[in-house]
């Protein structure tokens, strides 16, 4: 009987570690995730970057690079702490997941205090991200040593279905329109099918003039992408919340060496209880 109990007993111990080994397998996947989203800011989305003169934007994709590090590091911790049944893996790698934690928290809480704060500046904030994107493209675009300007705004109005900053008839203005357009009315990537001097017509079924301005879609794409990572981020959360609730909650005491599978089961019971 007692040695049924056992077996019994070290048959669970085994499951509830793999599933812990499973939980921080996908909590490295989360991290792996984050790493490439902000690698494709960089990379993919670098010449929309390169329109605005502030550097916040690329700031925020090392930031997302960094954090998604930290996660990766903290999945294979727990990796390893859940394969060697390591006592001091366990709590580095708890102390980790707190430490995420709390930088959630605190980046959401300052976010919002921040965006309280600036209200009344916001408004003229986004207006001077407005006119600094505007002048770039009407004064640069095509203009000799600014050929990266030029594929910028050809690709941003292309992929966003857009034409100008605030509208298509910014191209009637500055540089380009001058000395650059050739009869035509706005650049050919304006237009819903590109062709040589497409441009020359500007009616709504030639080009993107009832769509809106490029400064519009582009807010509109990063919120969209920004709705989809605070979703991750807050089922990451939860789990979290679970993995430390055994610490906080249930008043756990680290085991001795002889023990160290018990964590384990206390840890996914904990994590499991998340679901009922």
């Amino acid at each position: 009987m007692v040695a049924d109990e056992e077996r019994t007993t070290s048959c669970g111990t085994v499951c509830l570690k793999y599933l812990l080994f499973i939980f921080n397998l996908l909590f490295w996947l989360s991290g792996g995730a984050v790493i490439a989203v902000g690698l494709w800011t960089l990379v993919d989305k670098s010449e929309y970057i390169s329109l605005l003169s502030s550097s916040t934007y690329s700031f925020a994709a090392y930031i997302l690079i960094a954090a998604g590090a930290v996660v990766v590091l903290t999945g294979v911790l727990g990796c390893c702490a859940a394969i060697k049944e390591s006592r001091a893996l366990l709590i580095v790698f708890f102390v980790l997941l707190l430490l995420i934690f709390l930088l959630e928290i605190t980046a959401g809480v300052l976010a919002y205090v921040y965006y309280q704060e600036c209200f009344p500046f916001c408004y003229k904030l986004d207006e001077e991200l407005r006119a600094d994107l505007k002048e770039t493209m009407v004064q640069k675009y095509q203009r000799p040593g600014h050929e990266h300007i030029t594929r910028a705004v050809d690709k941003l109005q292309q992929d966003l279905k857009c034409c100008g900053s605030n509208s298509s008839a910014d191209w009637l203005q500055g540089t380009w329109a001058d000395e650059l357009a050739y009869g035509r009315l706005v650049p050919d990537s304006c237009c819903k099918t590109p062709t040589d001097r497409c441009g020359v017509r500007d009616h709504p079924s030639n080009i993107y003039k009832v769509e809106g301005g490029c400064i519009s879609k582009l807010e509109e794409f990063i919120l969209q992408h920004l709705q989809i990572l605070g979703a991750v981020g807050i089922g990451i959360a939860c789990l979290q919340v679970r993995a430390l609730h055994m610490m906080f909650f249930k008043n756990i005491s680290f085991p001795h060496s002889s023990d160290v599978p018990n964590l384990y089961v206390i840890f996914v019971t904990s994590l499991l209880r998340f679901w009922e």
